[in-house]
């Protein structure tokens, strides 16, 4: 059986209607509004060494994604629409995490235990793992 995740892209891409057009203008409309809000308040809040302009857009995209989700799990006020452009769209380009910290709450409060630690690791460990190995990578072509 398919895990559904709060978030989670077009199950088939090859053959759009009109109606899964729209959602991916709505994704990236939303995109580019989460680009500019993320360029905008990461400069602003980076005053030091400490990369600050990330970590606030991290944390408050990951509070409001959650807060979002769990609020319309409650209410049904988002459309589908609203969810595609907000959820995929602004947040996805206003913040790395935000869908990784709603994927693992969301797993935690299913008492989702292992599956939550695994996302965690891969996301926090894996990931970071293959960013070291991008940079070394990097700094082989320039031997080459």
């Amino acid at each position: 059986m398919r895990r559904s995740y709060p978030i989670c892209p077009a199950e088939d891409v090859r053959f759009m209607d009109t109606d899964q057009l729209w959602l991916v203008l709505l994704v990236a409309v939303g995109g580019s509004v989460g680009s500019v809000s993320r360029y905008l308040l990461s400069g602003v809040f980076t005053t030091s060494d400490f990369p600050w302009g990330t970590f606030f857009v991290n944390a408050t995209g990951s509070f409001l994604i959650a807060f979002l989700y769990f609020w319309n799990l409650q209410t049904g006020f988002a459309s589908q629409e609203f969810r595609v452009a907000v959820f995929v769209g602004v947040f996805g380009g206003y913040t790395t995490t935000s869908a990784f910290s709603l994927e693992t709450v969301s797993m935690l409060s299913e008492s989702q235990w292992g599956w939550a630690a695994a996302n965690i690791f891969l996301n926090g460990g894996i990931c970071v793992v293959a960013a070291v190995l991008g940079r070394m990578a990097a700094l082989l072509m320039e031997a080459v």
